[in-house]
């Protein structure tokens, strides 16, 4: 497989590893993506002061309103992170 056939391979692993610990297979609960990004994003998670903030990011990614993540609503997060992270945001 190619790098990046490789890297959507691991994002799909990695969602289904967390998704469905607390019921519905097919999405991230609250505690589901926490632990997700407690396990996966720790740096990130680590430089977050705020309590709140994965509240916040539930939300903002919850785009349908389910108070769940589908795979496409955590593809969102990687991106806009990996973007953060890298400088790669938009300049307006």
């Amino acid at each position: 497989m190619s790098q990046l056939e490789t890297a959507m391979a691991i994002l799909l692993k990695t969602f289904d590893k967390y998704a469905g610990a607390e019921g519905n297979k097919g999405t991230l609960s609250k505690a589901e993506l926490k632990t997700m990004m407690e396990k996966e994003l720790p740096s990130l998670l680590k430089a977050s002061k705020n309590p709140g903030d994965c509240d916040k990011l539930m939300k903002a990614l919850d785009h349908n309103g389910d108070s769940e993540v589908d795979f496409s609503e955590f593809v969102v997060l990687v991106a806009a992170l990996t973007c953060a992270c890298h400088d790669r945001c938009p300049k307006k």
